[in-house]
């Protein structure tokens, strides 16, 4: 049997779910199909930042045993986790120590060279974590990208555009929050057609890396476009 390289995926948590009848700890599972299609072994890490602060120390050790990192959508970030004075009033699902833990792997990965995929709330991980900012709303439904298949725009000679061989794609959105300030170092490689930036990248960076702000997973099993997205980040764990 070949052997499947082990990707990281932190946990999110969950107040109820049918199956197991309390609170859990879960991640969706058109995700974790997209990773095991690319031939990734996906495994799920417990969040632990008691207090809303992750160990560096901890988090960095536990991140060593795996071969690449994928930092998957989510709730909001705490606004003041980009300085920003106070929260709008639909921001939601805000949880500390999914924050700080989150916040610290995407650290680790990016210190240490780690192959990483950051997906809707990833992207905005990565983004806080290198000093950016975001617009906490977009506008309400008029203006969000909730539950929107929309046409995106590559850069030319992004990671981005040579995974998927291609200069655009037909994209699924979920998310009423985008980017602001760009985080240090960062560069735009995606963008709508309204300008909204929907991919990053870390030029000069060691070790594979892309951001998204739309959710890969949901028509990677349809659409061979997206699912390159994933093969092209266990490829990267494999090397």
């Amino acid at each position: 049997m070949t052997h499947r390289p082990l990707i990281a995926v932190p946990a999110r948590f969950a107040a109820t779910t049918s199956a197991l009848r309390y609170a859990a700890e879960v991640n969706a599972r058109a995700l974790i199909e997209a990773v095991w299609r690319a031939g990734g072994e996906p495994a799920t890490l417990h969040p632990h930042a008691p207090g809303g602060t992750a160990d560096p120390a901890e988090v960095a050790a536990r991140l060593s045993r795996f071969d690449a990192l994928l930092l998957p959508g989510g709730g909001d970030i705490a606004p003041h986790r980009y300085g920003a004075p106070a929260a709008h009033e639909a921001v939601y699902d805000v949880d500390d120590e999914q924050d700080a833990f989150d916040l610290e792997l995407a650290r680790q990965a990016l210190a240490g060279g780690l192959p990483l995929l950051a997906v809707c709330r990833g992207l905005q991980v990565v983004n806080t974590a290198l000093g950016g900012t975001l617009h906490q709303d977009m506008g309400g439904p008029e203006r969000e990208h909730r539950h929107v298949r929309h046409r995106v725009s590559f850069a030319p000679g992004s990671a981005l555009s040579a995974a998927t061989d291609a200069d655009g794609a037909e994209v699924s959105c979920y998310h009423h929050q985008h980017v602001d300030r760009l985080g240090e170092g960062l560069a735009v490689t995606a963008r709508a057609a309204d300008g909204t930036i929907e991919a990053v990248e870390l030029p000069g960076r060691e070790g594979w890396f892309v951001a998204v702000q739309w959710h890969p997973e949901d028509t990677a099993h349809e659409d061979p476009a997206q699912q390159r997205v994933f093969d092209a980040l266990v490829r990267a764990a494999l090397s």
